[in-house]
C-alpha cells in the first residue's frame, strides 16, 4: 500500500512537470509564429495541458488493457470535461473574487466573448451528441467518432480565422534557459535571438515522452489503490483521476487570471473542454463498449449543464461573471454527494 501510494504520487509529479514543460513549449511556439491569444489559449495551451487526461485513457485502454483499464479510461474521458466545466471554472471565479477583494482587478472576467461563445457552443454540441446519440442509436459509434474529429478540425479552423488579440509576455523557453546556462559554462557568447523552432519542438517531444511514462505508472497504481480501498475503478477514476490530471489547467488558468490574462485563462479551460469532447471521446466510442450509465452519465449531464449556464451568462450579459463560474462549482458538490451517498 505504501509503495503503491509512493509510486502514485511520483507518477502524478511526472505528469504535472511534463505538462508544464509541454505548455511552456507550445506557448513559445505560438509566440514564435505570431499567433493570437485565442489560438494559443484555446488550442496550443489547451491541448498541451489536456495531454495528461488525454494520454491517460489511451494508456489505460491500449497498454494496461482489461476491464479495469477500460473502466479507468472511460472514467478519465468523462471526468475531464466534468472537472473543467465545474471545478476549474469555480477556482478561476474564486481567483477573480480574491483579486477584486485585494483591489487588483474588477469583479468580472475580461476574456474575449467571441472566443468563449465559440468554445462553449462547440463543446455543448459535440459532447452532447457523443453522450445522447449512443443512448438511442446503436451501431453508429464509428460514424459519430469520425464526426467528432471533423468537428474539432472545423473548430480549429474557426479559431484561427476568428478575431483575437496578440500574445504578450510569454515566459522564456525552459530548454532555452538550459542552453544559455551551458553557453555561460563553456564561456560561449550568449545572444538574445528568438528560440529556434527545432529547440521548441524538441522540448515539446521530450515533455510528451515524460508524460507518457508518468501516465503508464499512474494507471497501474490507480487500479491498485482503488482495489485496496474497495472502490469501483470507474467511480474512483471519475473523481480522483480528473482532479489530478486537471491540475495543469487549474494552475495555468489561476496564474493567468492573477496576471490579468483572462482570455488565455478562459481559453485554456474552454479549449480543453472542446478537445476533450472530441479526440478522447472518439477513442472511447471506438475501443470501449461506451455503455454510459449511472454516475458516469450523471457527470456528463452536469458538465453539459454547467456549460449551458456559462453560455447563457455570456449571451445575456456579454461578459462572464465570477458568480456564474462559482455557481458552476456547485454542480461538482452535487455530484460528489450523489457519488458518496449513492453507493
Amino acid at each position: 500500500m505504501i509503495t503503491d501510494t509512493a509510486l502514485f504520487i511520483l507518477s502524478l509529479f511526472l505528469i504535472l512537470i511534463s505538462a508544464e514543460i509541454f505548455t511552456n513549449g507550445v506557448e513559445a511556439l505560438g509566440k514564435r509564429l505570431s499567433l493570437s491569444q485565442a489560438v494559443v489559449g484555446s488550442i496550443f495551451a489547451a491541448v498541451g495541458t489536456a495531454m495528461p487526461e488525454t494520454i491517460l485513457p489511451f494508456v489505460a485502454i491500449f497498454i494496461y488493457g482489461g476491464d479495469a483499464g477500460a473502466h479507468i479510461g472511460v472514467g478519465a474521458i468523462l471526468g475531464a470535461p466534468f472537472m473543467l466545466s465545474t471545478l476549474v471554472f469555480f477556482l478561476v471565479g474564486i481567483t477573480v473574487l480574491i483579486g477584486y477583494l485585494n483591489k487588483k482587478r474588477g469583479f468580472e472576467l475580461n476574456a474575449e466573448v467571441g472566443s468563449l461563445k465559440r468554445d462553449l457552443v462547440f463543446f455543448i454540441g459535440m459532447y452532447g451528441a457523443a453522450i445522447t446519440i449512443p443512448l438511442f442509436v446503436s451501431g453508429g459509434n464509428i460514424v459519430l467518432a469520425i464526426g467528432l474529429v471533423i468537428g474539432y478540425l472545423i473548430y480549429v479552423y474557426m479559431t484561427f480565422m476568428g478575431e483575437s488579440g496578440g500574445v504578450v509576455n510569454v515566459d522564456e523557453l525552459y530548454f532555452g534557459r538550459f542552453v544559455r546556462v551551458l553557453k555561460r559554462h563553456r564561456r560561449e557568447r550568449d545572444t538574445d535571438a528568438p528560440e529556434a523552432v527545432v529547440l521548441i519542438c524538441f522540448q515539446v517531444v521530450f515533455a510528451l515522452a515524460l508524460m507518457l511514462g508518468g501516465a503508464h505508472i499512474f494507471v497501474g497504481e490507480l487500479e491498485q489503490l482503488s482495489l485496496a480501498l474497495g472502490l469501483n475503478p470507474l467511480l474512483f477514476a471519475l473523481l480522483l483521476a480528473p482532479v489530478a490530471t486537471e491540475l495543469p489547467e487549474k494552475f495555468n488558468s489561476i496564474s493567468w487570471t492573477l496576471k490579468g490574462k483572462d482570455t488565455l485563462a478562459a481559453g485554456n479551460i474552454t479549449g480543453a473542454m472542446v478537445f476533450q469532447s472530441t479526440f478522447p471521446v472518439s477513442l472511447g466510442l471506438l475501443f470501449t463498449d461506451w455503455a454510459i450509465s449511472g454516475m458516469a452519465l450523471f457527470s456528463a449531464i452536469l458538465a453539459i449543464l454547467a456549460a449551458l449556464i456559462l453560455l447563457a451568462d455570456i449571451t445575456v450579459r456579454k461578459k462572464l461573471s465570477p458568480i456564474t463560474m462559482m455557481a458552476a462549482g456547485i454542480l461538482y458538490i452535487v455530484y460528489a454527494f450523489a457519488l458518496v451517498f449513492g453507493q
